[in-house]
C-alpha cells in the first residue's frame, strides 16, 4: 500500500505511536529525497533502491503503529478491576448481617488474590451489618473471576436472635460491574449533578471536618454513586466518576443480556442481581449454585474467602441436568 505523510496525523495523535510516527515523517523526508535523485537519470537505479528500501520500511512501520493501536483499544475495553456492590434483601437484621458477610468474604479472597480493594461507600443499620456497601477492587483478573457472582445469594439459619430455634431464610444481592479506562456509552458531563458533603467514619480530623465525600446523580438514568475514601475531594469524584461509567455500562450490557436471553447459550445467567443465584444452608453446611445445580459444603472455609472452586466451576460449568432444587425452600 502506498503511504502519504498525510496518514501519520492519527498516530501522531496516540502516545502509544507518537515515536513511530515520528520516525515515519524521516522516512517520508528520505522519500522525499530519492525521488529528487531519481530524476537524475545517472543516479535513477540507486534512487529506485532507496525507495524500494524506504517503502518496505514504511508498509513495516504502519503495520506496527496499527498493531498498536488495536492492542491499545483491547487494554481499554478489557476491565481492570470490578465495582463490588453488595444490598440487603428481605431478611431485616439477619439479610444485613449476611450482606456483610458477602461482603468480607469478597474482601478476604480478593486479598488473597493482592488485589487492591478501597471502600467507596458503606451504610449500616443498628444490628451492625450492611443494608448498602460499595467496593473497588482493583486487580488483574478480578472481573474474570468475579463475574458470575452478581445476583441474589440467599441464606438459610437460625439466627442469633431466634429463640424458637426456627432456621429463617433470608437475601442479599451482590452485582459486580466491570471498571473499564473508557466507557461503551458516551457520557455528557451536563448530565451529571454533583453534591459533596463531609465523609464518616475513620479517616482522621480532616475526614470530618472537609467536604471530601462526593455524590454524582446521572439525571437520564436517575443512577447516583457515592464515593468517600479518599481524603482528597478530585481524587473521591474520579473514583466516583469511574463508579458511575460502570454501573452505567452494566445497566445498558443487562438490558441488551435481557433483549438476547433467549439466543444465549451461556448456563450462567444474563447477570441480571435479581436472578436468585446461590443459597447457604448452614443446617446443612451446604452452599448450592442453583445454576449449575452444583453444591459445596464447608460454609466457614468459603466465609473466609476460600471461593476458588466454586469459582473454577462457574468459569467451566458441568452439563446440568434437571432443574429441581437441592436445598430447602
Amino acid at each position: 500500500m502506498a503511504y502519504t505523510q498525510e496518514d501519520l496525523a492519527p498516530f501522531k495523535e496516540n502516545q502509544r505511536t507518537q515515536f513511530y510516527a515520528i520516525q515515519g515523517d524521516a522516512l517520508f523526508a528520505r522519500r522525499h529525497d530519492a525521488l529528487l535523485l531519481k530524476e537524475d537519470e545517472s543516479m535513477a537505479e540507486l534512487a529506485d533502491v532507496e525507495l524500494a528500501d524506504v517503502d518496505a520500511q514504511l508498509d513495516a512501520l504502519f503495520a506496527e503503529m496499527k498493531r498498536i493501536e488495536e492492542a491499545g483499544k483491547e487494554e481499554e475495553a478489557r476491565p481492570y478491576g470490578v465495582v463490588l456492590e453488595v444490598r440487603a434483601g428481605a431478611g431485616g437484621d439477619e439479610a444485613s448481617l449476611f450482606a456483610l458477610q458477602l461482603a468480607e468474604l469478597y474482601q478476604k479472597y480478593a486479598e488473597s488474590k493482592g488485589w487492591k480493594v478501597s471502600r467507596e461507600y458503606e451504610s449500616m443499620n443498628d444490628a451492625g451489618g450492611y443494608k448498602e456497601a460499595v467496593f473497588e477492587i482493583i486487580g488483574s483478573g478480578a472481573y474474570d473471576d468475579l463475574r458470575f457472582e452478581t445476583g441474589v445469594h440467599r441464606v438459610q439459619r437460625v439466627p442469633v436472635t431466634e429463640k424458637m430455634g426456627r432456621t429463617h431464610t433470608s437475601t442479599a444481592s451482590v452485582a459486580i460491574l466491570p471498571l473499564r479506562k473508557k466507557s461503551k456509552y458516551e457520557i455528557k458531563e451536563s448530565d451529571i449533578e454533583m453534591e459533596y458533603s463531609k465523609s464518616g467514619g475513620a479517616g482522621g480530623q480532616n475526614v470530618n471536618k472537609v467536604e471530601t465525600a462526593v455524590r454524582l446523580i446521572h439525571k437520564p438514568t436517575g443512577i447516583d454513586v457515592r464515593s468517600q475514601s479518599e481524603r482528597s475531594q478530585l481524587k473521591n469524584r474520579e473514583k466516583a466518576m469511574s463508579i458511575l461509567i460502570a454501573k452505567i455500562d452494566a445497566m445498558h450490557e443487562e438490558e441488551e443480556a435481557k433483549k438476547n436471553a433467549s439466543e444465549r447459550k451461556d448456563q450462567i445467567g444474563t447477570g441480571d442481581r435479581s436472578e436468585k443465584i446461590r443459597t447457604y444452608n448452614f443446617p446443612q453446611n451446604r452452599i448450592t449454585d442453583h445454576r449449575i445445580k452444583v453444591s459445596w459444603h464447608n460454609i466457614p472455609a468459603v466465609l473466609e474467602g476460600d471461593i476458588g472452586g466454586i469459582i473454577a466451576a462457574l468459569k467451566n460449568p458441568p452439563a446440568i441436568g434437571d432443574d429441581s432444587e437441592t436445598d430447602d425452600e
